[in-house]
């Protein structure tokens, strides 16, 4: 929550040659003036676009953290433009000094369920979802935290199909300064994890994100310490069996800084996620992603020499030409001064130009969450924005709506059926032809995508020129992997594990492949429907190379693997349509 911070001075850029980059471009965002959203003041801190309601329009949670507590605020999408703030339910209710929030199904009955923390030495909250928006708070192992949590994540870290939950903390003592994970047991039910570095290390922990860092198939833990300027962030790096191990070598471990905030995403398009790092009174920092869990810090572009108080961040495409843009907040200048917040235009070449002449990169606030997520479902990415209070005087949040332009995209929403039905950790990974270009994007579904932020679980891609996309890929934690090809842009469209896209006729699509038993010793049988014609089938190892291969004209679907070596392999099956891939381990 609040900390004690130095003195500091953010420039004001009026420089012309700064501004010419800009000279009549399109405007990006216009403010919302005139919404419930922005007409009530409060000392805010997350913001969560998440679909309280299942009706396809996506709500907004914002929480507030007064010392002494405040209400949290639900705002319900009315799918014209405007919301309608909740007044009666447990949610709204709670009157505590709430920090970071999570929302996820977490019990996979087909809602979101939301896990609220609180500072100032209250316990947290978690509340069930009944399906149609209404909260009931539930008391039990999750709720009794011992106070002074900063922000939680769910996400399922033994790919069980269960969303387990992890909680940082930043308390005055060493006891109340651990974090905390807990197991899923099913039905909203947990147990806390006692052992390993992830919860007996104590640092003054602000942000965590569960991320796939090295692309394994399993996720990760990324949390970042406020601290002094010799703690570093901590990496948990997951070994599929209920164990992290603490990784501390590399440049993004040891790049100490009072940092407030990590964003993972894959802003190069090179197919693993990059992070970006928001630190309070020093050089926020870019991280490339370089692979093998080798990072390397983007030190000479503008996103990572701005010095500034930040605090959060977000990453979306909100031109849509196919390239991932970055948002800052900036808050407690102890000054006291008003801040403005950074926006970050990516250049498509790796770099990123500073905007400062556009909403909301011009309005001067003490900001603290952000998020994106398309509430009108136009096709581009709208931006909340959490404000605290200043000097004392509770402040009005912000809402902007992205300008739409003639570059196209696509929205694309999962249910996880073996997977957990948020499908959170699962990878989509899109090609299309941009401005002549193959193109590559991927998103990872998170709970938690910065710093008291979660943005809209609908994964968006902004595609430019392309009209059709000519390939997704879905991996989803299960191991399962599916192919679709030729889908036309600007639409939404429902993913659903094992059956393809919802609604669609089939034909275009990569059936599912289910393979037994699973781990093998011998023989290793698989299924896909009756009516699927399959031309072949390989195998390939753990290093990428192919083991074994064979036209399969007998349709037995039984396949001899008592030769291979123990280990991890990858089962291709070549189809009329396509493919089907799924992992399968030998014995």
């Amino acid at each position: 929550m609040k900390k004690t911070h130095h003195i500091f001075n953010i420039k004001t850029y009026l420089i012309a040659s700064l501004m010419l980059p800009f000279l009549g471009m399109t405007q990006i965002f216009t403010k919302v003036t005139n919404d419930a959203v922005v007409n009530t003041p409060g000392d805010s801190r997350s913001v969560n676009w998440v679909d309280v309601n299942n009706d396809g329009w996506i709500d907004l949670f914002i929480s507030n953290g007064k010392a002494g507590g405040q209400n949290n605020r639900l705002y319900l999408n009315q799918g014209n433009g405007h919301f309608a703030a909740v007044t009666s339910d447990s949610i709204v209710l709670d009157g505590k000094p709430s920090d970071g929030a999570t929302f996820a199904d977490c019990d996979n009955d087909g809602d979101l369920d939301a896990y609220v923390v609180n500072w100032y030495n209250e316990d947290n909250l978690f509340y069930t979802n009944d399906g149609l928006g209404n909260f009931t708070q539930v008391v039990g192992t999750v709720s009794d935290s011992n106070g002074y949590s900063e922000t939680a994540a769910w996400g399922d870290y033994d790919n069980d199909g269960k969303l387990d939950l992890y909680v940082t903390r930043s308390g005055p003592s060493v006891g109340t300064r651990r974090n905390q994970l807990y197991h899923n047991e099913g039905s909203a039910n947990f147990t806390k994890i006692l052992t390993g570095d992830v919860v007996t290390n104590s640092f003054t922990s602000r942000c965590v994100n569960w991320t796939d860092v090295d692309v394994d198939g399993l996720p990760d833990i990324f949390v970042t310490n406020e601290g002094t300027s010799n703690t570093n962030e901590n990496l948990y790096h997951n070994d599929g069996a209920g164990n992290f191990t603490r990784i501390t070598t590399g440049d993004l471990l040891n790049n100490a800084g009072k940092t407030m905030s990590s964003s993972w995403a894959d802003y190069d398009n090179d197919g693993d996620l990059d992070v970006y790092l928001t630190n309070d009174g020093e050089n926020n920092a870019l991280f490339r992603n370089d692979g093998n869990l080798v990072f390397t810090k983007m030190a000479s572009d503008p996103v990572s020499n701005t010095n500034a108080h930040s605090f959060s961040s977000a990453w979306s495409d909100i031109d849509n030409d196919g390239d991932l843009d970055l948002f800052v907040t900036n808050s407690y200048n102890p000054s006291p001064e008003l801040l403005n917040n950074f926006l970050y235009l990516n250049n498509g070449d790796g770099t990123f130009t500073q905007n400062f002449t556009e909403l909301p990169a011009t309005d001067a606030s003490w900001s603290y969450g952000c998020a994106f997520g398309d509430y009108d479902n136009d096709g581009f990415e709208d931006l909340a924005v959490a404000t605290v209070a200043f000097n004392g005087i509770d402040a009005p949040d912000f809402l902007y709506h992205t300008t739409p332009n003639s570059n196209h995209w696509i929205t694309i929403q999962l249910a996880g059926r073996f997977t957990n039905k948020s499908a959170i950790g699962a990878k989509i990974r899109i090609k299309a032809t941009i401005n002549g270009v193959s193109v590559w994007q991927m998103r990872e579904i998170s709970a938690q995508t910065s710093y008291c932020g979660q943005n809209d679980l609908r994964a968006h891609f902004g595609l430019g020129d392309a009209t059709t996309i000519d390939e997704i890929r879905i991996q989803w934690p299960s191991s399962i992997e599916e192919t679709i090809f030729n889908v036309a842009t600007n639409q939404f469209i429902t993913i659903v594990e094992g059956q393809g896209i919802l609604g669609l006729n089939e034909s275009n699509l990569t059936r599912q492949l289910y393979l037994f038993p699973n781990p093998t010793q011998s023989m290793l049988h698989f299924s896909l429907p009756d009516e699927t014609q399959i031309s072949g089938i390989q195998i390939y190892n753990a290093l990428g190379q192919l083991v074994h291969e064979a036209a399969d004209t007998s349709q037995t679907k039984t396949i001899d693997v008592s030769s291979l070596k123990k280990g991890s392999y990858l089962l291709k099956i070549n189809l009329n349509q396509g493919w089907s891939t799924s992992k399968f381990f030998k014995n």
